[in-house]
């Protein structure tokens, strides 16, 4: 019984020391939306009926999707940003939606997956 304790408390203290470096607690909706409070200061979590109260926002509880600890805040971000040129001249691999590989000769109209030496980006042609 005092190795099952002592089992437990090793595990609570080990996941407490793991959120300590993420400062946000990030609440993701079913819709896609993100809502970031910051755990900096105290934080009060209630449930009351179906809603969750963190500090001064409330969600619907059937409306969450995720909840997790975050290092950056991640309210407004939809994960869009700007592909430069340079970025499509340095591509090693593009594909299309179907997973064909295809050169930049072959791009029509649509989207494709970019992967260059900086990430993979998902590039939509006009």
């Amino acid at each position: 019984m005092k190795k099952i304790i002592l089992f437990l408390t090793m595990l609570v203290g080990t996941l407490t020391a793991q959120a300590e470096d993420y400062t946000y607690l990030t609440f993701e909706t079913t819709d896609g939306a993100k809502a970031s409070i910051s755990v900096a200061s105290d934080v009060t979590l209630s449930i009351s009926g179906t809603t969750l109260t963190v500090g001064t926002q409330a969600f619907t509880l059937t409306n969450l999707s995720k909840m997790y600890f975050s290092a950056t805040d991640e309210t407004g971000t939809t994960g869009i940003s700007e592909v430069m040129k340079a970025d499509l001249n340095e591509a090693t691999e593009i594909y299309d939606l179907q997973g064909k590989k295809v050169s930049k000769n072959q791009m029509r109209r649509g989207v494709y997956v970019i992967k260059t030496k900086q990430g993979t980006f998902k590039l939509n042609v006009k």
